[in-house]
């Protein structure tokens, strides 16, 4: 559980960073994407300034996200809410499948490799933890004639 816990606040720590430092959220997301950590800001003032604000809405939601998440791993999780389980484990894959689809679709590998990187931080935990919140059924005997 205390993994999860740490995942989430590395979300939600990740987007205020992206939130807080705008210049280094472009440098980072340059480098990733292009290898080159000024290549972004050789976009032009107007593209540049979208792409802060489209920074600072990401990093934001990314805030939110991850302090839900964290409330959810830290409460009904950790009191072995099935529901809880399930909340944090459709809330990744919600994000992870369209995100990284989208990121092979459109060239940019490299945010698909991020991604892998932040919901392996999610899977595995909750991989070993699935048997505590799906316990086997143990099927019913069968009435003999």
């Amino acid at each position: 559980m205390s993994w999860l816990r740490l995942a989430s606040l590395a979300v939600a720590v990740f987007g205020g960073v992206v939130v807080l430092a705008p210049e280094l959220a472009r440098q980072g997301f340059s480098l990733l994407v292009y290898a080159d950590r000024q290549r972004i800001g050789l976009f032009g003032a107007q593209a540049g300034a979208y792409i802060a604000l489209v920074h600072a809405v990401l990093g934001s939601v990314m805030v939110g996200w991850g302090l839900a998440l964290w409330l959810v791993v830290r409460g009904p999780f950790a009191h072995g809410a099935r529901h809880a389980w399930t909340t944090v484990a459709l809330s990744v894959g919600a994000w992870f499948v369209p995100d990284t689809a989208f990121s092979l679709w459109s060239g940019f590998w490299q945010n698909a490799l991020l991604n892998l990187g932040f919901a392996t931080a999610f899977v595995f935990p909750l991989a070993a933890t699935w048997r505590n919140f799906h316990p086997a059924v143990v099927a019913a005997p069968t009435p003999r004639a």
